[in-house]
């Protein structure tokens, strides 16, 4: 353990420990507070969507509320939304109508000085000079995302190379369009980076893009607050490099860690600060002094747009006030949570301690004396972290001192039994609404034969969405669309497991499921297609049921993959679910979403194709999909019965036929053939696919490697 301890980082298994320790310290201890800095939450909630429409909104809207918010006495405000792509001048539209028609030019000359005054991006970023506003803008991963104007950065360091030091670092972002950040006092990145158990205790108040330092929206709005020219990096010599310790504003310093890293102070659960209704502002709906000498963070906590965030406080946590909750501790730092840099050194002192005692007194005591000196323990070091954080605000990472005392008295009461039991609760805790019963016997009977802590193996993975969700739940109430959901999910459920399958998760109006995990299924492949012709089978029988009680029709898109997968138990402290991830795991979500584009309800990789030879497909396409660079050939199962079918045969012959004369170029043939096809199956879209494509493709001079493979930008 002490070995470990000296180890360059913790374990996983630590840090999530670490993570349930402080959640709960910080839980227990949480109090009103007030700092003399008034905080708002702008909120585009479901009443503003009814009163004002769907968002996004026009620019000219946006205007108006800075211009609102200005009025109103607000300081500062800060956008966690973008504003990435120009909004089309309604002006410009007519223009280009009456140019086609090649008439009207009087009135087209009268349009073209209008434009200007009729152009939302401008208008709004003329409302910029109302008040100081910040923009917010997303880093991406991925160097391919290269969305919007950067905004030049304000910060400085006290050093001559800041590369060296250490930070998060992204190569693509996501910004605002360039007239947008050219007009705004300020830009911060809105992203929240997680913990490995995907809990938000800490806010990035810097990070790196393409060797430029760009601040987070909270530090950006607490500069232009504090009326600060800058933003400076205070750094020490760490060994032989230099390492960042705090952030100063003007001349308030904010102590960071290595990573420029603040813990936030959550001021308490969800909606601690005030939210107010877009549309009260918009129709002066609002308590006078509302918004007097307020930061006002504009954000959103409509269903479907809410950013919601897993933290200490609140599972559902809106987003926009982990920021509320960063600028009041960067505004005031007395209050912000610190990690001391004695931390270390003091808690090798206490394991040497606990050691040494452990070591001289357990051995001596009965098993009950044992359980009790182990609760001493694990009470006095609790003890001495409450009062540690009580009375001087400082986060201890207590998870290997709990763990050596629980480890060490467990070690003289004897662990086989509890071993045993526990494992056999886990499993069935775990799977039970996930997998068939009769998998949960096996596995009680023989727990060895499944492995929790995580495995690559080769999976089989199905996603499946209702499509048109957002447009069938505007038509229901919410009782109407639970009951329709509950309805769908049951027997597509019960279809899973009688194919034994596993259910990984429900998010909405879609389900994910896998096969070939926590037991072995030779078969695995088959029996995930099998189950998706069944699923689409019950579909039906469930959309006329629905259209017979006025419901509107249910559709779905199932996409399958086979691949290696990795697989186990994982998630947080606080919940954890058997899950499968990887690149074979993505690559069946985006086929799911390609459904809807080839016009057809199931699709399925070549690797699956390659595990069923006695089964019938016709190939769809071949595509490099959104976060992969090689081609994969997609095909589109065909069901036992239809394919049994003599026409059915003969149609699949000539449309593989049209394929290949495609690939080899020869467009007039294949245009010939496509139409053919499409005169006899004229509600097939992969027809119509490819003669939209041979008319572009034909004028176009194509790489002599060219195999016809096509390249989707989006999910």
């Amino acid at each position: 353990m002490f070995l470990q301890y000296w180890g360059a980082e913790e374990s996983t298994i630590l840090q999530r420990i670490n993570g349930l320790i402080y959640d709960l310290r910080l839980r227990a201890t949480l109090e009103p507070r007030q700092t003399d800095t008034t905080i708002v939450v702008l909120d585009i909630d479901e009443k503003s969507l009814k009163a004002e429409g769907r968002f996004p909104w026009s620019r000219i809207k946006i205007a108006k509320i800075i211009e609102k918010l200005a009025d109103a006495g607000a300081v500062v405000v800060a956008f966690d939304v973008m504003f990435s792509e120009p909004e089309r001048n309604p002006v410009t539209k007519v223009i280009s109508l009456l140019e086609q028609q090649g008439q009207n030019q009087p009135l087209i000359e009268r349009l073209n000085s209008m434009v200007a005054a009729n152009d939302a991006d401008t208008i709004m970023a003329h409302s910029l000079e109302q008040t100081d506003v910040v923009l917010g803008m997303l880093f991406q991963n991925d160097a391919k995302v290269q969305v919007g104007e950067m905004p030049s950065s304000a910060i400085t360091f006290d050093i001559d190379d800041p590369a060296k030091l250490l930070s998060h670092s992204f190569d693509g972002h996501t910004s605002n369009i360039k007239i947008l950040t050219d007009n705004s006092p300020g830009t911060g990145f809105i992203n929240s980076i997680p913990d490995d158990d995907n809990f938000i205790r800490k806010a990035s108040l810097i990070v790196r893009n393409k060797d430029v330092f760009y601040p987070s929206l909270a530090l950006e709005a607490a500069k232009l607050y504090s009326l600060a020219d800058n933003i400076e990096v205070v750094t020490a010599k760490l060994d032989q490099a230099r390492s960042i310790t705090g952030i100063k504003i003007g001349r308030k310093l904010i102590p960071t860690d290595e990573y420029g890293r603040v813990l936030i102070p959550f001021k308490g659960e969800a909606k601690s600060y005030p939210y107010i209704s877009v549309t009260d502002l918009l129709h002066d709906n609002i308590e006078p002094g509302a918004f007097d000498s307020a930061i006002v963070f504009v954000g959103t906590s409509a269903v479907g747009h809410a950013d919601l965030r897993a933290t200490p406080v609140g599972l559902l946590y809106p987003g926009v006030e982990v920021h509320a909750n960063v600028v009041d501790g960067l505004l005031h730092p007395e209050i912000l949570p610190s990690e001391p840099d004695w931390m270390e050194a003091g808690i090798l002192a206490l394991l040497l301690l606990i050691g040494i005692l452990a070591a001289f007194i357990l051995p001596s005591l009965g098993p009950l004396m044992i359980a009790v000196a182990g609760i001493v323990m694990v009470a006095g070091l609790i003890g001495i972290d409450l009062y540690v954080w009580v009375a001087q605000k400082t986060s201890l990472s207590m998870a290997t001192l709990l763990l050596q005392a629980v480890a060490l008295t467990i070690l003289y009461i004897g662990i086989g039994y509890f071993k045993e039991a526990g494992k056999r609760k886990q499993i069935k805790g775990i799977f039970d609404q996930y997998v068939p019963p009769a998998h949960i016997d096996q596995m009680l009977e023989d727990p060895d034969s499944i492995n929790l802590t995580g495995q690559r193996k080769e999976m089989t993975v199905l996603f499946s969405d209702i499509r048109s969700f957002t447009t069938i739940s505007e038509q229901l109430t919410a009782n109407q669309l639970a009951n329709l959901l509950n309805r769908y999910f049951s027997p597509i459920t019960k279809s899973i497991f009688e194919h034994q399958g596993t259910i990984d998760k429900y998010v909405g109006d879609m389900v994910m499921a896998f096969w070939n995990a926590p037991l072995n299924d030779e078969f695995h492949v088959q029996n995930a297609i099998n189950c998706a012709f069944q699923m689409l089978e019950l579909t039906d029988e469930l959309t006329a049921e629905f259209e017979k009680e006025g419901f509107p029709e249910v559709k779905v898109g199932v996409g399958i993959n086979t691949g290696e997968m990795s697989v186990g138990d994982m998630g947080s402290t606080y919940r954890r679910a058997y899950t499968v991830l990887g690149d074979a795991v993505n690559l069946g979500s985006r086929l799911e979403g390609l459904t809807k584009f080839y016009g057809v309800d199931l699709l399925v990789s070549e690797t699956c194709v390659a595990h069923c030879p006695d089964m019938t497909f016709r190939l769809i396409d071949k595509v490099r999909v959104k976060g992969k660079h090689e081609a994969v050939s997609i095909y589109e199962p065909i069901h036992p019965d239809v394919a049994a079918k003599e026409q059915t045969q003969v149609l699949l012959q000539q449309y593989h036929d049209a394929y290949e004369v495609y690939v080899s170029q020869n467009w007039p043939q294949a245009k010939e053939k496509f139409n053919t096809l499409l005169r006899n199956d004229p509600q097939r879209k992969v027809y119509s696919i490819y003669l939209d494509r041979i008319a572009i493709l034909q004028n176009e001079s194509l790489a002599d490697d060219w195999d016809g493979s096509f390249t989707h930008t989006s999910k």
